[in-house]
């Protein structure tokens, strides 16, 4: 599609904050895409929303991205999986959104529904549940 042709020519890379980290379920989504390495930026706050984790554009202490440069088809899969809606961004569970990286600028996804009641993790990252703590929530 012509709109992730032109989302690439202006910004070819993705920044990552939850699952679709290296080392994470969701890691194999970007197993073609070229990792360029590891930041921090203080443009987001992280919250933890149980499976995984939405980012806030709010200020932080320093939150781990992982950056990815990336093709149109690994925007296109990241969009359907992130369910982010270009013509009504703010309707799916993300938007997509650009932010400032050491890599230069970057996708990220920015959850859209409210984060009320949920910990904030404001420095350094997420971390995945394991079982354990899964099967005690239910």
């Amino acid at each position: 599609m012509r709109y992730l042709q032109e989302a690439i020519a202006d910004t070819p890379r993705v920044a990552v904050y939850g699952t679709l980290k290296q080392g994470f379920n969701n890691a194999y989504w970007l197993s073609t895409a070229k990792w360029l390495g590891s930041d921090a930026t203080c443009a987001l706050t992280l919250y933890d929303i149980g499976p995984y984790p939405g980012a806030k554009r709010q200020p932080s202490q320093g939150v781990t991205i992982e950056v990815y440069e990336i093709e149109a088809n690994h925007l296109a899969q990241l969009d359907r999986l992130e369910d982010y809606r270009l013509h009504t961004p703010t309707l799916g569970e993300y938007d997509r959104q650009q932010i400032a990286t050491c890599f230069g600028k970057a996708w990220v996804y920015l959850y859209n529904p409210s984060v009320r009641g949920k910990p904030a993790i404001q420095e350094g990252g997420w971390e995945m549940p394991s079982p354990a703590k899964n099967r005690t929530r239910r």
